[in-house]
């Protein structure tokens, strides 16, 4: 009977120790525990990009201006030429023809002039036929620069310095006026042009109070920055119906001579963001293209909040709406937990939790 009792009393300790162990895995089950942080504000900024169209502030057409010809080439193609520098040369035979038969009417009429004159200072003609005289010469004296300014026209020189294009011509071509020989773009300095969205239009003329002389960068088709920042100069008048954007224009320099006419990038426009409200991107998730975080209430418990993101940072978001500060906020488990699920949190300083993502982000 003793033993009986005995054993049922050790029984007895083994089920409360079984249950009491049962009660605690429970109870564990019931309290998972994650890593929260919250909500943290700073000054920052974030580069918007924008596709751009580089073009240079002097590109035109050069083309001949007199009939012949072509007997000279004395650039290459893709060659930098200084202003007045020899481009093409048209056989100037004809027009040195013309000039000397100019001059040579320009010598009688003047010989004719001077003997009209003569006879009108002894008053044997009168002081019309000497204006007739004078008349002529004048005549024959402008007729002398006309044959001087197409013989001028054979020799086609830069009118500015630049880079040339492809030669549309070559020696021995019979060339009419007008006829293109190249293109010559001055690329010491160039326009950068991109289209802004409408709302982004807004809030540049808000933030910058209607001024257009911002900085910014160029990202070039390689990826790399170019060496020189850019001014925005000027916006124009009307938005693009179609897109509803509407475009600016960048001046940069450029002494080394890397960029051309014609080529493409990328603008970089710094946006600054006083006072943000900064969070994790891995604190988020997304339901139909929209970003929800769970919260945990004063409760303990686990509520979903949906918020809106004003711009994105490496590994973080701006927060524009949706969030307070000192809201706890989970940064794992999201997959684990669900609205209303009790949890308890270990809440890490957000500059803690930034310093490590940043970590991960240069690494």
């Amino acid at each position: 009977m003793k033993m009986v009792t005995k054993l049922s009393i050790v029984l007895g300790l083994i089920a409360t120790l079984v249950l009491s162990g049962c009660q605690k895995h429970e109870a564990h089950e019931e309290m998972p525990h994650y890593a929260a942080t919250t909500p943290f504000r700073e000054d920052t900024s974030i580069l918007e990009p924008y596709v751009c169209q580089i073009r240079a502030i002097r590109h035109i057409e050069v083309r001949s201006l007199e009939k012949g010809y072509l007997t000279h080439i004395f650039v290459d193609e893709g060659q930098w030429v200084k202003k007045g520098q020899p481009m093409f040369k048209i056989m100037p035979n004809v027009y040195q023809a013309e000039l000397l038969t100019a001059e040579a009417e320009a010598q009688n009429m003047n010989i004719e002039y001077l003997n009209t004159k003569a006879l009108a200072d002894k008053n044997i003609v009168s002081p019309n036929e000497l204006a007739l005289a004078k008349a002529k010469l004048d005549k024959a004296n402008a007729q002398v620069n006309l044959a001087k300014t197409h013989l001028g026209f054979t020799d086609v020189r830069a009118p500015f310095d630049g880079i040339t294009d492809h030669l549309a011509v070559r020696i021995g071509s019979l060339l009419d006026e007008d006829d293109l020989l190249t293109e010559l773009s001055d690329i010491a300095h160039l326009w950068v042009y991109f289209n802004v969205p409408e709302a982004k239009y807004l809030d540049f003329i808000r933030r910058e109070k209607g001024k257009t002389n911002e900085k910014v960068q160029l990202r070039m088709a390689n990826g790399e920055i170019f060496d020189h920042t850019g001014v925005i100069e000027t916006i124009v008048g009307d938005f693009y119906n179609t897109s509803g954007n509407i475009q600016f224009r960048a001046l940069f320099e450029n002494p080394d001579r890397v960029l051309r006419h014609g080529q493409t990038g990328t603008i970089l426009m710094t946006v600054p963001y006083p006072n943000a409200m900064l969070i994790p991107q891995k604190a988020t998730f997304e339901i139909m293209d929209k970003i929800y975080l769970y919260v945990v209430n004063k409760e303990e418990k686990v509520e979903q909040r949906l918020i809106q993101i004003e711009a994105e940072l490496p590994h973080m978001f701006i927060v524009k709406s949706g969030l307070n500060d000192g809201d706890r906020i989970l940064i794992e488990g999201m997959r684990k937990v669900s609205p209303g699920d009790k949890v308890m949190i270990d809440l890490k300083p957000p500059q803690e939790v930034r310093s490590e993502l940043m970590k991960l982000y240069t690494e």
